[in-house]
């Protein structure tokens, strides 16, 4: 697969998703996203290419709210 999840943390972190191949056996990404994603944060399924494979600055990654279009988390705690 050669798609990931991002999403924005109430810290403003960002976080990012991998699906198992295991769990696109079962479900699809955007299945994945709503049940992985916190509940109320908005998400974005991007392809691999888009994300920095440099990962010496992961933590000071950022990502624009209004590029976080692709639904919001229902993931119940």
């Amino acid at each position: 697969m050669n798609k990931r999840i991002i999403y924005k943390n109430k810290d403003n972190t960002v976080s990012i998703i991998i699906p198992t191949p295991d769990a696109l056996q079962s479900m699809t990404i955007e299945q994945i996203a709503k049940k992985d994603v916190p509940t109320g944060l908005n998400y974005k399924i991007v392809n691999v290419s888009d994300i920095s494979s440099d990962r010496t600055f992961r933590n000071a990654w950022t990502i624009a709210d209004a590029e976080l279009t692709d639904g919001v988390g229902e993931w119940l705690q």
